[in-house]
């Protein structure tokens, strides 16, 4: 007879960490007539040394703005503000994200300067080097202090208000990561004048998404404002901007599930297609671009199952159109897409779990994908690029 076993002692405790998660909207924030960076940086008034700070600045950033880097050490010799030790100039884009020397320079950078936990490092730049420079800074010390100032619209509404960072190993995106809350994301309006057309464009596409998932009268006012959108009227953008990265928070917050240790991620929808067609393409697309691909297809499929009725899914369509972003891509007929969907099971875990669509501000997670219709669904993608 097999013996019997039990556990003897268990000793148990479930706890609750608070985190406060801020996002600030502002103009000229390294303005020293601008009062915002003494809300955000803690003053030590303990007798303790000076915090320190280092800025890890997107090389494009600097490149299109070159007043950037007077201007922080101008703001940072305030003395009530940490001290910049550094200002150390990265390339930006998924470049930084598959590269881990970028990294390595990081933590060299913290580790050379002293920067403990009581001190900061502020990433200036768009989701790619925020995700990067934030993974290095949350491994150094096991934790040091981050500040995101948000300088595209992408990460403006979207990547710097996620609690998680990574880089890309492998071929697979995000294959390493953490999660980190940052003390705060700073976005400043004038950091958007610099960026070129496409990168302007291709942030909305994570609008798109979040009010397809969540509010149908979102999603009126962003097809309503599209065609001011693509030209770059920011009256018109700010709103959308704002009302999808309170939405974003919102979700983190009260979501139930910041860390991901559910197998759903909802506000995936479109992205386990929009991941591998990075990849696929060589990064060639933007994560945004991607992502109004993926937003596209998975609502084709949802159609062509039946949950999605025809008018809305035209009406994704026709605002995607209007943005500037594109619908489809050459690389969707290609069957190392398929792949994508185990990349994506396997990053959250568990059940294969995607979101689609019973109607525009309404997802529904489901568990299994039919390959032949999914097919029908890139091909019905295709016939509307085309017309």
């Amino acid at each position: 007879m097999s013996p019997t076993y039990s556990i003897t002692h268990e000793i148990r405790n479930d706890f609750g960490v608070p985190f406060t998660h801020r996002l600030l909207f502002d103009r000229a924030v390294l303005n020293p007539e601008n009062p915002l960076l003494h809300t955000v940086f803690e003053c030590r008034t303990d007798g303790a040394p000076r915090s320190g700070i280092i800025a890890v600045v997107d090389q494009g950033l600097a490149n299109a703005q070159p007043d950037l880097q007077a201007a922080l050490t101008k703001r940072f010799s305030d003395p009530s503000l940490p001290e910049l030790r550094e200002v150390l100039l990265v390339p930006g884009g998924e470049a930084c994200k598959n590269d881990p020397t970028v990294i390595d320079r990081i933590l060299a950078s913290i580790e050379k300067h002293r920067i403990d936990r009581r001190s900061y490092v502020a990433i200036f730049g768009g989701g790619a080097i925020l995700d990067a420079a934030g993974f290095a800074a949350s491994t150094a010390h096991r934790g040091v202090r981050v500040v995101r100032f948000a300088s595209t619209v992408l990460a403006q509404l979207d990547a710097a208000i996620g609690v998680k960072n990574g880089v890309n190993r492998f071929k697979k995106k995000n294959f390493v990561g953490t999660f980190d809350v940052p003390v705060a994301v700073v976005c400043d309006e004038s950091m958007l004048e610099s960026l070129d057309d496409r990168h302007w464009r291709d942030g909305f596409s994570e609008a798109v998404k979040i009010a397809c998932l969540q509010d149908a009268t979102f999603f009126d006012a962003i097809s309503d404002a599209a065609d001011l959108i693509r030209d770059r009227d920011m009256d018109a953008a700010r709103p959308i901007i704002r009302r999808c990265a309170e939405m974003h928070l919102e979700h983190i917050g009260s979501g139930g599930d910041p860390f991901e240790r559910l197998e759903a991620r909802p506000l995936d929808f479109g992205h386990w297609a929009a991941h591998r067609l990075e990849s696929m393409s060589d990064f060639g697309l933007s994560h945004g671009e991607a992502v109004a691909i993926g937003i596209c297809l998975d609502s084709a499929y949802s159609h062509l199952i039946g949950r999605l009725d025809e008018t809305e899914f035209d009406r994704i369509i026709d605002v995607m159109t209007r943005l500037g972003l594109p619908i489809s891509h050459p690389l969707l007929a290609d069957d190392r897409l398929l792949t994508g969907l185990e990349e994506f099971r396997e990053h959250l875990g568990g059940r294969l779990t995607i979101t689609l669509l019973d109607e525009i501000g309404r997802g529904v997670d489901v568990h299994d994908v039919d390959l032949g219709i999914l097919r029908r669904a890139i091909t019905h993608l295709d016939s509307n690029a085309s017309v």
